[in-house]
Order: structure tokens, then sequence, then C-alpha cells
């Protein structure tokens, strides 16, 4: 049970303070956006030639879609269960099809179990790719389905063999979403 609470604060303390960042990246970081759309980053609109691409923070199409976000402070959590998060990145490319961008891929060793599981910070080189149209009632969104991680530096002991992170990683759970937000 206090296992289990504590996992439960530790995410909700990482929502709050990853939806304080990213409300300030997207503002900050999507040109021409209007005001009133920086402050509803789950209410992005696409551009007129459909070309801009979102990350899914938590993997979750219904919540906030992120832009080539620096994931500073706390960091995008791209799990659903805060188990890996993107932190302090640059992207040298964002196109329609294709992100590339280095950064600190914070990954958790899940050891004894992911709520008292050490982070490692391991720097990394990420690749988003095979982007799916997400629709809803404010429009249709592309958002991206997979991530491939390099890492230049090499992964911990603790992260290697049996414990390697996924990779690539297919977020299953956001193609099967954009699946049912476009039927019918």
């Amino acid at each position: 049970m206090l296992i289990t609470n504590a996992r439960r604060a530790r995410q909700v303390a990482t929502w709050a303070g990853i939806a304080c960042a990213a409300l300030l990246v997207t503002a900050c970081n999507s040109p021409g956006r209007p005001a009133a759309a920086a402050s509803h980053p789950a209410r992005v609109t696409v551009s007129p030639t459909g070309t801009s691409t979102f990350l899914a923070y938590e993997q979750d199409i219904n919540g906030t879609l992120l832009y080539r976000p620096a994931c500073n402070g706390l960091g995008c959590v791209l799990s659903g269960d805060s188990t890996v998060i993107l932190a302090k990145m640059t992207w040298s490319t964002w196109s329609a099809t294709e992100a590339v961008g280095a950064g600190l891929d914070k990954i958790d060793a899940c050891n004894p179990d992911c709520a008292a599981g050490p982070v490692y910070p391991v720097p990394a080189v990420v690749t988003l790719s095979d982007p799916v149209k997400v629709c809803s009632s404010s429009g249709a969104r592309w958002v991206w389905t997979r991530a491939s991680f390099r890492f230049p530096d090499g992964l911990p002991k603790a992260l290697q063999g049996g414990n390697s992170p996924q990779n690539p990683w297919v977020f299953s759970s956001v193609v099967s979403a954009a699946r049912q937000s476009c039927a019918g």
C-alpha cells in the first residue's frame, strides 16, 4: 500500500510539473499559435497543410500534445507510468514524418519496483516516427507512434541485458486510440 501511494504521489507530482512545463514549452516553441491555444496545449490544431506532428504526453492522445518540446524541468513523460522521461531535448529535425533530437532519456530501472527504482539520466539521440492521424472535435492531428533510441555513451550496467529499455518502442496505445478516434 505504501509503495502504491508513493508511486502515485510521484506520478501526480511529475504530471503537475510537466503540465506547467508543457504549457510554457508549447507557448514558447509554437510560432504563430494564438495565445488562447497556447494556454490549452491539449487543444492544439493542425496547420492548414497538415504537416504538424505532435508527441502525446504519457501516450494520451486526449491529453497534452507537444510540438518540438524542450522537456526542461521535470521532462516529457513518454510512458504512461512515468518510467521513461525525455529531458533537455534539442531537436535537429521535426518534420511531418520524423523528429530527431538529442538530450537525456531518464529511465527508471524499476528495481526493486518502479516506485522505488533508481532513475538513470542517459544521454540519448531520439528518433520519433510513424505518425498516425488522430481525430477530435477540434480537428485532425498527427501524433508520433514510434521512438528509437541511440545511446552514444552506452547504458549503465543496471540497464543492460534483460533490463535494457525497449528499442525501438512502438506506442501501441496511441495507435489503437488513434484508430478508434477516426472510426465512424
